[in-house]
């Protein structure tokens, strides 16, 4: 039986290119060889694509893009072509695939981008969806659905910063009344915790909203909760699975994006530090939300849970990292799906997708 080739796609233009690169060293290695071919596919942070073939170790720290045998390569957006077309000199040749795991975070991969190019060449790839891709990279689309859908969140309101910047009393003045400081404000699509600031006062709600601005055009801020913050992997497509809950006891005062990759001081509690109950709530939430959003394949659900019982949803990650103290392949280790069963799993439900075409 011929074995089918997977494309792993790492890198690319986003504030998360470094945590890409890590994540797709990991899910490289646990792919099985004796089920499938690999071929890497790295993306600079200029965004160029490049068909590299060398040594996995070198992908990590990015070293990859120095290879002298790196090709200029695509991934043709037309189903009569089945993969990708790799430039050499002035010849080309066509390399088909099976499957592409797209081992991108945050603007340009996690946001149904590089869904859409995918689903035109009509190749299957892990992940969610186009629109779930892209809905749940908004922040401010998760938080008007979640609404909608009955799920208890914080407090929020947002803004466009081009309203803001014409009158930025009018904006501030509706968020301290609202909600009250401390407040979070975040960047609308941003993956990861970039661009998010907590503000104390009318001072650094200012700065904060800068911060996010450089981010994106539409600003989130939400009432500040406290609480545990619990996190919950789900995989599948039609009848998800929801692994059991786990802690994030943060190195910084909240979860920000080196205390996620840089910081290992940040611990993790598997089981989170809490009750069973609470657990089955965080659990039927986070598959609820999932449902919600039309999730497929993979997402990490992030919560707060207050003392006094409350379980508020944080927000969803489709692609969450794939590190060595990541919370994703942590969480169904916990359960049992380690390692290459776990990425094994993840390929079989992108071409169970593919072939229900949905």
């Amino acid at each position: 039986m011929q074995k089918k080739r997977i494309a792993v796609l790492f890198g690319g233009k986003s504030s998360e290119h470094e945590v890409s690169r890590v994540s797709a060293s990991y899910v490289i290695s646990q792919i099985p060889r004796d089920k499938y071919d690999v071929i890497t596919i790295g993306i600079s942070k200029k965004g160029k694509w490049f068909l590299y073939s060398g040594p996995t170790e070198n992908i990590a720290d990015g070293s990859w893009e120095n290879d002298p045998g790196n090709k200029l390569a695509f991934i043709a957006p037309a189903p009569r072509v089945g993969g990708m077309i790799v430039l050499d000199d002035d010849s080309y040749r066509i390399v088909k695939l099976d499957a592409v795991f797209p081992v991108l975070h945050g603007k340009n991969g996690e946001d149904g981008t590089i869904q859409g190019v995918l689903e035109l060449a009509e190749i299957p790839y892990v992940g969610c969806g186009v629109l779930a891709s892209a809905d749940c990279m908004d922040k401010i689309v998760t938080n008007i659905i979640f609404e909608h859908a009955g799920i208890d969140q914080a407090k929020f309101t947002w803004f466009y910063t081009y309203d803001y910047n014409r009158d930025p009393d009018k904006y501030i003045e509706e968020a301290e009344r609202e909600l009250g400081y401390p407040m979070f404000v975040k960047p609308a699509n941003a993956g990861s915790s970039v661009g998010i600031s907590k503000a104390a006062n009318r001072e650094q709600f200012i700065a904060a909203v800068e911060k996010a601005a450089a981010e994106d055009r539409r600003i989130l801020v939400e009432e500040s909760i406290i609480g545990k913050e619990v996190e919950c992997a789900v995989l599948g497509n039609d009848e998800p699975f929801a692994s059991v809950p786990g802690q994030i006891a943060p190195a910084a005062e909240f979860y920000d994006y080196d205390a996620k990759y840089n910081n290992a001081d940040s611990k993790l509690f598997i089981p989170a530090q809490i009750s069973e109950e609470l657990m089955e709530k965080v659990r039927s939430t986070a598959k609820k939300a999932y449902r919600a959003l039309d999730c497929t394949g993979l997402s990490r659900v992030d919560f707060f849970v207050t003392d006094d019982g409350r379980v508020l949803l944080n927000e969803i990650n489709t692609l969450p990292g794939f590190t060595s103290i990541s919370m994703y392949p942590k969480l169904m280790a916990a359960c049992d799906i380690k390692g290459s069963s776990l990425i094994e799993k993840l390929i079989e439900l992108a071409f169970e997708r593919a072939d229900k075409n949905v």
